[in-house]
């Protein structure tokens, strides 16, 4: 019998054979998966810049996103949860470390005038050297694990960075609005005015004085919503910082500036791996491979060893003084042949899960591609459509003056002027909000290329 074992043990270590070997990835980016791409060899040597700060330039949104990094909650947790990994790996390289337990034991007992005391004093060692190839392959994964983690503090990082950025861009456009419409406010009460002069001599009817007056109360009105909506988003802000609501200091929006480099000239596939989420589906492969191979170990002979070492009076059955050495070995080796499927099971097992890891990096990447892709089109478009705005803002001015000034003359009717007025309010909210597409897009195109992870 106990050669047939020996046999067993033996012919399961001779196929232990990449038990061992590291993790080598060989995920591959798929070919135009942007679809707007540029040589590797240009990517190398004239890269992008990848920090936060060259996406966002303005001084008060960069001192904002430096308060939220260390303040928002969070990024904290975030933080913490790498911290956590980190102990995790710890574990994971010392258990293959034997265990030591200091356990001493004293017991006094009697029978009529006879008395005993006995003593053990022992140091107890155990040592579970685990089958094969075990702890160095759970040690591999528990490193894949913590770098999962870092890459998703990184994604907390940087969506962090662009809800700051998108919410300090909206209240820019929202300046921009209620500029627009308390000048507005100011034209259109003048036209009010001159519209009650000519009702009053009886140059038009009332009903000119009353749809004039309604296009004006419906400015008001949304002077209040930008009101209301500007409060609303500071507060956003103010939890995002983790500080109390107040006022959010910022600069008038200006001229947009377009990244033209981006637009001209494209971007390497090979910057998607700097986005945290593929580089974590690239780990969690790495872990599931480390997995698969613990799962192989398991048909491999574990050995463990304990042993006392310490000194006692018990002898047995009789109870010496002084007491004497205690010394106590145990070596065993243990080889699994029948475990009712498990471990064949979980091999199986870990073998899927590396196949969907892999099929999830794959649509990883494509995703990504296709969110550059979206950025990429939409920064194009509020860029194509910038020119277009201005100079409908341009020719609606024009048109809006000369209309005030043919009413004022009894030239126009007031329908004229109402429409004059409100096709040119709409254009200039347009032409804001088009800015702040604009910016939008930066912000998406500032997280599909990684968040600035550099």
């Amino acid at each position: 019998m106990s050669v047939v074992l020996l046999g067993l043990m033996v012919a399961s270590c001779g196929s232990y054979k990449g038990l061992y070997d590291k993790y080598e990835s060989n995920a591959q980016i798929p070919e135009n998966v942007i679809g707007v791409t540029i040589p590797d060899s240009i990517a190398q040597r004239d890269p992008i810049p990848m920090s936060w700060r060259d996406f966002f330039v303005d001084p008060l949104l960069q001192n904002l996103i430096d308060s939220a990094l260390v303040r928002n909650t969070d990024l904290n947790s975030a933080r913490i949860a790498v911290e956590q990994s980190e102990v995790s790996l710890q574990m994971a390289k010392k258990a293959i470390l034997p265990s030591l337990y200091f356990s001493p034991q004293a017991s006094f007992s009697s029978f009529g005038s006879n008395t005993s005391k006995t003593y053990n004093v022992p140091l107890q060692a155990n040592w579970d050297m685990g089958s094969l190839g075990s702890f160095t392959n759970k040690k591999r994964a528990a490193q894949a694990v913590k770098l999962q983690a870092q890459a998703r503090e990184e994604a907390v990082r940087a969506n962090l960075v662009s809800a700051v950025a998108q919410q300090y861009c909206l209240l820019q456009v929202l300046d921009r609005q209620l500029e627009i419409l308390i000048l507005t406010d100011s034209l259109w009460n003048k036209s009010l005015e001159t519209q009650k002069v000519l009702w009053e001599y009886g140059k038009v009817y009332s009903t000119a004085v009353n749809q004039l007056e309604s296009s004006y109360l419906n400015v008001k009105t949304q002077l209040v919503d930008v009101h209301r909506n500007i409060r609303s988003i500071e507060n956003s802000l103010c939890s995002i910082l983790a500080i109390p609501p107040q006022h959010i200091e910022r600069n008038p929006w200006g001229s947009q500036i377009f990244p033209e480099q981006l637009i001209k000239r494209g971007i390497s596939a090979q910057m998607l791996q700097l986005r945290p989420d593929i580089r974590m589906a690239n780990f969690a492969m790495e872990e599931a491979y480390y997995n698969m191979q613990t799962a192989r170990s398991a048909f491999f002979p574990s050995l463990s060893l304990s042993g006392v070492l310490g000194w006692t009076n018990s002898g047995g059955g009789a109870v010496v003084n002084p007491g004497k050495i205690l010394t106590n070995i145990i070596a065993s080796i243990t080889q699994p042949i029948f475990a009712r499927g498990q471990i064949k099971g979980n091999l199986e097992m870990a073998k899927l899960r590396q196949e969907d890891v892999a099929q999830q990096y794959v649509q990883t990447v494509i995703d990504a591609g296709n969110q550059v892709n979206d950025a990429l089109y939409d920064l194009q478009a509020a860029h194509d459509k910038h020119g277009y705005y201005e100079r409908q803002v341009a020719v609606l001015k024009d048109a809006y003056t000369g209309t005030h000034e043919l009413m004022e003359n009894g030239k126009a009717t007031y329908l004229e002027v109402l429409t004059a007025q409100e096709t040119l309010l709409s254009a200039q909210l347009s032409e804001a909000m088009n800015m702040y597409d604009a910016a939008s897009a930066v912000i998406e195109l500032y997280i599909a290329l990684g968040g600035a992870t550099r």
